[in-house]
C-alpha cells in the first residue's frame, strides 16, 4: 500500500495530497473538499508514510496497519471514531494488530487512525500494491542481445576528448 504524498498538517482537519513544492513550503490539496492551499515549512507537516504504530516488539508502519484494516473491512470504512467508543476502537485494532502497545498508543491516536483510514477508504486511495513481476528470462535475453551486438567504431571520428595525430 502506498501512502506517498499523503500528508497531515497540524491545525487543519483531514488529510492532504502534495501537489507541488515552492521555496517556502508545499502546495497541498485537501482530501475533504479538494481545495488547494499553501503549507509552509513553519507548520508541522507529517507524511503518512513516515508514521508507525507502537507494538510490543517493533513499530509497524501505518501502511501495513491500513492493509490489515483493508483486509478486515473488505475495502470499506471501519468504525466511525465520532460514534464508536474508545474501547470499541481499541478492540478493533487489537483484532487486527494484537500486539500493539496500549500504553504508548493514546486514545487520540486511535481516533485519528480510524479517521484517516475512513477518509482514505472513502476516496479510494487504499489499494493494495500490485507487484510487477517481470520474467527473468526475458530481461537476461535482452542483456545478451545487447552484449552480442557490439557497436562498430568508426575510424573517421576520434573519441570525445581525444586529440588527432598529425603526421609530419
Amino acid at each position: 500500500m502506498k501512502l506517498t504524498g499523503i500528508l497531515s498538517i497540524a491545525g487543519y482537519p483531514g488529510l492532504f495530497k502534495m501537489v507541488s513544492q515552492m521555496k517556502t513550503g508545499l502546495v497541498v490539496e485537501s482530501l475533504l473538499d479538494g481545495k488547494r492551499m499553501p503549507a509552509y515549512s513553519t507548520q508541522k507537516i507529517l507524511a503518512l508514510e513516515d508514521i508507525s504504530i507502537y507494538t510490543e516488539e517493533d513499530d509497524v508502519p501505518l501502511a501495513d496497519v491500513f492493509a490489515l484494516f483493508l483486509k478486515k473491512t473488505d475495502g470499506k470504512a471501519a468504525l466511525n471514531p465520532k460514534k464508536a467508543s474508545v474501547n470499541e476502537l481499541s478492540d478493533f485494532l487489537t483484532s487486527v494488530l494484537p500486539n500493539y502497545d496500549k500504553e504508548r498508543v493514546y486514545n487520540s491516536d486511535l481516533k485519528k487512525l480510524f479517521q484517516w483510514f475512513n477518509l482514505l477508504a472513502e476516496k479510494g486511495l487504499l489499494e493494495e500494491e500490485k507487484e510487477e513481476k517481470k520474467p527473468a528470462k526475458k530481461a537476461a535475453a535482452k542483456k545478451e542481445t545487447k552484449e552480442a551486438k557490439p557497436k562498430a567504431k568508426s575510424d573517421s571520428k576520434p573519441a570525445k576528448g581525444a586529440s588527432k595525430k598529425v603526421k609530419k
